[in-house]
């Protein structure tokens, strides 16, 4: 029962604080760290030695099952990695923001319906999780409660209903056309002796179901909420939805296409190459639009939906470099993006400026902050030795060694074109807040650089993107 009880710990411990009346804020932070270190403990203890667990059947062949393997363990500690930084962070962050609690509670049901989906078992138990992880971080978008953050948050909720409908199609062919348990296995369960003479229906119910799980990690053309969402959304909110809670989409992908339906019926097919082509255009269209965006949070949220495509483009190769490629880009998005947020929270905490003009010439005011953006923005362009450019690299040389035709060269193409463009979106704020140049006058902000719980999270994500450059190929060896 290890890992029922580590995804129901943090929910439980959220709800149970929210109903409390805690005296001091640093009585409620000691409250909260308690809850995080428990739920690390407990998620480190699960991914060890957690044993398949079936909660209940609803029918023949179709159970809400849990259990964990090496991709459940590579999504897991993305989430409890995330998770805790972003906790100690929004000690000081939500001082400005109003409703605490409320945010806290949701931060910590959010973390155990995501520790859910990293361990389920079957597609019908992914899909539930995956459903009560996108209705427990809507909240998060609509916390402040104006009239722009619950037209954010609806959009959220409904593009996430209608791809998760979508996803749904795909469950119930995926279901009806397997054999066994059905639960995740490599290379699927699909029977052969039912498929017969279906596959071309089975298929584009599966390509259905990709659109409508990768709503979830921003997938053309069911992106557009992420723009309006993150720019709403408080930091520490944006940097789950962007960082964490996106790849729950990412994970839905893996485990249908891999793990039950299975490569060999998608490889060389139309799906394939519709999947490619739509990841391909993700990636330009995105990088475009966070080049030309103003606005820091909004340019990070399109930015976001270029790098998600990153990780669908590998796994649209149907190999195992590509899934290879795609978790360690899981991992390097997560702690580079995740700081990058944190980072444009601190902007917005300690100087109210939003627009990326306005950051110039702030490096010396806060060169830790501004160092942390730095290296986060030199992962997600790929430089070594950050995680980005290993990530990247297996991706290409998946895309080289598996793709097709025009793909093996059009997509790695767009792969360097984008990544000149992140260069092109986020290293002139470095360079401009260092080197303003010595005509240059702005204001004196200087003591603006924030306390420890906004600068440790920040550095600790650094290091998490470095040691994942240096040792992530290693890890992955081991993990696929």
């Amino acid at each position: 029962m290890l890992i029922i009880t580590a995804a129901l710990f943090p929910i439980l411990a959220g709800i149970y604080f929210s109903t409390r009346r805690l005296e001091t804020q640093s009585r409620r932070n000691d409250y909260y760290t308690a809850t995080i270190i428990i739920t690390d403990l407990l998620g480190i203890l699960a991914a060890v030695f957690g044993r398949p667990v079936t909660l209940f059947t609803l029918a023949e062949g179709v159970s809400v099952s849990f259990g964990i393997d090496n991709i459940g363990r590579v999504a897991l500690s993305a989430v409890l990695i995330l998770y805790t930084a972003v906790t100690f962070y929004s000690y000081e962050y939500m001082l400005a923001e109003e409703d605490v609690p409320a945010f806290f509670l949701f931060h910590f049901v959010s973390m155990g319906a995501m520790i859910a989906v990293c361990t389920s078992s079957n597609l019908v138990t992914l899909y539930l999780c995956f459903e009560l992880a996108t209705l427990t971080s809507m909240p998060l978008v609509l916390h402040e409660k104006t009239k722009e953050s619950i037209a954010a948050a609806l959009k959220y909720l409904f593009y996430s209903i209608a791809g998760a409908l979508m996803g749904l199609l795909g469950v119930f062919f995926v279901c009806y056309y397997g054999t066994g348990s059905r639960s995740f296995v490599w290379e699927g369960f699909l029977s052969p002796e039912k498929l017969a003479g279906h596959e071309g229906v089975v298929r584009i119910a599966i390509f259905i179901a990709i659109i409508g799980f990768g709503t979830k990690a921003g997938l053309y053309p069911m992106h557009g909420w992420l723009p309006t969402a993150h720019p709403i959304a408080p930091a520490p909110a944006s940097a789950l939805l962007s960082g964490i809670i996106t790849k729950a989409g990412v994970l839905a992908i893996i485990r249908l296409v891999y793990y039950s339906v299975g490569p060999q019926l998608l490889r060389n097919t139309w799906v394939q190459y519709s999947w490619m082509s739509l990841c391909m255009l993700t990636i330009f269209m995105g990088s475009m639009m966070a080049f030309r965006e103003k606005i820091m949070k909004k340019r990070l949220a399109y930015s976001s939906i270029s790098q998600l495509s990153y990780i669908l483009l590998g796994l649209s190769t149907l190999s195992v470099e590509g899934i290879r490629g795609g978790l360690l880009h899981l991992l390097a998005h997560s702690s580079a993006k995740g700081c990058l947020f944190l980072a444009a929270g601190v902007f917005i905490y300690k100087l109210g400026k939003r627009d990326v003009a306005s950051l110039k010439g702030i490096g010396r005011f806060m060169p830790v902050t501004l160092s942390c953006f730095a290296l986060a923005s030199l992962s997600l362009v790929g430089i070594p030795p950050m995680a980005g450019f290993l990530s990247k690299w297996v991706i290409a040389g998946s895309l080289i060694g598996n793709a097709k035709g025009m793909f093996a060269i059009a997509a790695p193409v767009i792969l360097l074109i984008s990544a000149l463009l992140t260069a092109g979106y986020l290293l002139p704020v470095v360079i401009d807040a260092f080197f303003p140049g010595r005509d240059f006058e702005g204001e004196d902000l200087a003591g603006c650089e924030p306390t420890r719980w906004m600068t440790v999270p920040m550095i600790c994500l650094c290091v998490v993107s470095l040691l994942v450059g240096v040792f992530g190929g290693t890890v992955m060896e081991v993990v696929i």
